[in-house]
């Protein structure tokens, strides 16, 4: 009888210390809001939540309660357990109310990694017709970035090959990123011609595409894209981007989608002016510098503040959109539901297309998903350079 007892305490106790594991660590490492935003940190009795500044305590933020921020400036939340033992940091950027113009237009988008991007790898046929797997007990996996070769910085896909052709077979020193971490490994080159050799990994080292601009800020004259990050299509992470070119793009055609099946829109990058630079590729979008006003097509009477998320109501509402070049139009969405509690992502809110117009012209919400380059066609989300090394 004590037996089950001490067995019933104890699944009790690991079921409590499971609980408590989960809603630690569902709580982001990263939180960004607006000055006068509210901040929730869903968390259990005995876990303390401190906003600190400087490692000045503010204030102590309510379990389950909403908390708001009116200074902005980088602030961090100690999370502890009864008070004494810390167990994590959530950095909070509080930003300022700002004012921007919605756009709605098209534009093209070009991406230069931080070094090159391993996307794949495959067996190679060596020149004494064997195969091999250089690569192999090396520690490099699918989606971490080769920043240099024998302490040589590597940049592109023609440098990594010249380096990996120019070593002549001898074991080379990678040095490489993996899950934020800097990495060292040694690597054997297959020889599988006279003058060419291989490590097995497939690689790239940009990325083309077009999208849509949300809106632009007059006061950093700023941009932001597409609400959503830009990930690659092998390894499903955002790519780490060193820089970017924001061009015009030349639509082609909108392919209205069906009932399983999402529309797709279809523009050109080639050929077209510079609007600006890209510096940061983010889970809420991609964000950069415009350089080239007039190529964004702005209408400046538009000029509005940015809605706090707790200003914005369920109902009817408005987006703006080009389905045609050089015509930005409205359409009318409702707002179904509002996430006010998600600051950890960018799924805020559930809308639904109402507009006749636009459900007529692309069926719902469209994809800006292909990209064309010498008549040539490429159907995945965004097209990438990908060379084998």
């Amino acid at each position: 009888m004590k037996k089950a007892i001490w067995k019933i305490l104890l699944l009790v106790i690991l079921l409590l210390i499971y609980t408590y594991i989960v809603s630690i660590q569902s709580i982001p490492n990263n939180i960004v809001i607006f000055e006068g935003e509210s901040i929730s940190l869903k968390t259990m009795l005995g876990l303390k939540a401190d906003l600190t500044e400087k490692d000045e305590v503010i204030e102590t933020l309510s379990n389950n309660q909403t908390n708001t921020i009116y200074n902005s400036g980088r602030k961090t939340v100690k999370l502890s357990l009864f008070q004494n033992i810390l167990l994590k940091n959530v950095n909070v950027d509080v930003l300022p109310r700002t004012k921007v113009i919605p756009i709605g237009n098209i534009a093209g988008i070009k991406l230069y990694t931080s070094g090159v991007l391993v996307v794949g790898m495959s067996e190679i046929q060596g020149i004494d017709n064997k195969k091999y797997k250089p690569y192999e007990n090396t520690g490099i996996e699918e989606g971490d970035t080769i920043i240099s070769v024998n302490n040589n910085k590597i940049e592109t896909t023609e440098e990594l090959i010249e380096t990996v052709n120019s070593c002549n077979g001898n074991e080379i020193k990678i040095e490489y990123i993996h899950e934020d971490k800097t990495v060292e490994c040694s690597i054997k080159p297959v020889k599988i011609t006279n003058k060419e050799y291989k490590l097995g990994l497939w690689v790239r080292d940009s990325a083309a595409g077009v999208g849509t601009v949300s809106f632009y800020e007059p006061s950093t004259q700023s941009f932001g894209a597409l609400g959503h990050g830009i990930t690659d299509i092998d390894t499903e992470k955002l790519i780490d981007i060193a820089s970017g070119e924001f061009v015009t793009t030349k639509i082609l055609n909108v392919i209205k989608g069906e009932k399983g099946t999402p529309g797709r829109i279809q523009g050109t990058v080639e050929n077209q002016k510079d609007i600006g630079t890209i510096y940061r590729n983010t889970k809420f979008g991609i964000y950069g510098k415009v350089e080239n006003l007039s190529a964004l097509n702005i209408d400046k009477s538009k000029e509005m503040d940015l809605a706090l998320r707790d200003e914005i109501k369920v109902g009817r509402a408005k987006i703006m959109c080009s389905l045609e070049n050089g015509k930005i139009e409205e359409y009318e969405i409702e707002i179904e539901k509002i996430f006010k509690e998600n600051n950890y992502d960018n799924k805020s809110m559930l809308i639904k297309v109402t507009d006749n117009k636009l459900l007529e012209k692309t069926g719902g919400i469209i994809q800006r998903n292909e990209w064309f380059s010498n008549n040539s066609k490429w159907k995945i989300y965004w097209c990438c350079n990908t060379c084998s090394c």
